[in-house]
């Protein structure tokens, strides 16, 4: 692809973010319905880097740990067991009614019903990630990253957070690291701070090499007018988002990869899952194909990472893209909301349709 990543770094992947733990029923049941749930470390950010810490590219978290906690402990291990490097301060809870981390109640549906999230970010610890927790220029000057990604449910989740991703992006730069931004917008992070964020979003995304969103992020997040043509359907859609990104690519003009993935929802059980890169000039379409689906929550964030992956790897467009839709589709089959492959010849055949047994 036509970006050059910078040579030397101890890491491939470093993501700010803020960790929690998901709960999911057991049996596809709803939550209300049950009292046996399975929990795991989460957030988008780690579920991108996991893509590569898996397939033993070397990765890393900047993120905030409550003092003393389990639940702290319990991420810490989880992280480890992913073979991803973590660093960030520990803060003292406070009392009972003080800091802990985010909790995620989510089902997974099973036929006519949909999945059903509810995030409980009540006294959130990463709400408080500080630029001044960090040295940045050891971690980008010393240490080196080749990728850095920013998701827009970290800039956004607090002023704090804001401030931090943004100076994040701006040492990544200043050293010589590449960044990733998938936009992310969430309505109920923006209400009463839409015009701080839109200002850090656009600069942000103005250093930014890898833009990542749907019609409607590049539209809320940064002001950009939406498709003029209408119509329904799925090559309605894919037509708009290239007619958007072409007034994308004037206004962030450093950009040089644009992405976002396609979705059609048959049922909780079944999707049609699909995806669109632009590199540089080059249009990747990966139509839509029908995929089982255990658990929805994190396709997307397994997309980004395999193309990311891809993208460290130095391959050619297509194959990114194909990849990026593969380790997407992987996550949809796990309990976990973050693609976990043995190596790459698993993540291949998925996107090959090959399911036969492997001995």
């Amino acid at each position: 692809m036509s970006v050059s990543l910078k040579a030397d770094c101890r890491y491939a992947i470093l993501v700010p973010t803020s960790m929690g733990v998901r709960l999911t029923p057991e049996d596809r049941q709803p939550v209300y319905s049950t009292d046996v749930f399975r929990m795991h470390a989460t957030s988008a950010e780690s579920n991108v880097a996991s893509v590569s810490s898996y397939l033993g590219l070397r990765c890393k978290v900047l993120t905030a740990f409550v003092k003393g906690s389990p639940i702290a402990d319990y991420i810490k291990s989880s992280l480890r067991s992913r073979n991803i490097d973590y660093e960030g301060p520990e803060v003292d809870q406070g009392g009972p009614w003080g800091f802990r981390h985010q909790i995620n109640f989510a089902d997974n549906g099973y036929g006519s019903r949909g999945p059903r999230v509810h995030n409980d970010r009540a006294g959130e610890v990463g709400r408080t990630l500080n630029v001044k927790d960090f040295d940045l220029d050891r971690i980008f000057g010393e240490e080196g990253v080749q990728i850095v990604h920013i998701s827009g449910l970290i800039a956004a989740l607090s002023p704090d957070t804001s401030r931090f991703c943004l100076e994040i992006a701006r040492s990544a730069k200043k050293h010589g690291s590449h960044i990733s931004f998938d936009l992310n917008h969430r309505a109920t992070f923006w209400k009463g701070r839409q015009e701080e964020l839109r200002e850090t979003f656009t600069e942000i995304a103005s250093l930014a090499d890898i833009l990542v969103g749907n019609e409607e992020d590049f539209q809320l997040c940064l002001g950009i007018r939406g498709p003029e043509a209408g119509g329904e359907g799925l090559q309605a859609k894919i037509d708009g988002f290239k007619e958007m990104i072409g007034r994308v690519k004037e206004k962030f003009a450093n950009a040089s990869i644009f992405a976002t993935t396609l979705r059609e929802v048959v049922s909780a059980n079944e999707h049609y899952w699909g995806a669109i890169v632009l590199d540089d000039r080059t249009w990747q379409v990966v139509e839509p194909r029908k995929i089982e689906v255990i658990d929805r929550i994190g396709g997307g964030d397994g997309f980004v990472g395999g193309l990311l992956y891809g993208l460290l790897q130095g391959w050619e467009p297509e194959k990114c893209a194909q990849f990026g839709w593969a380790t997407g589709a992987l996550a949809t089959t796990l309990n976990t909301d973050y693609a976990r492959a043995s190596d790459e010849e698993m993540v291949w055949n998925i996107w090959k349709g090959n399911a036969r047994v492997q001995r």
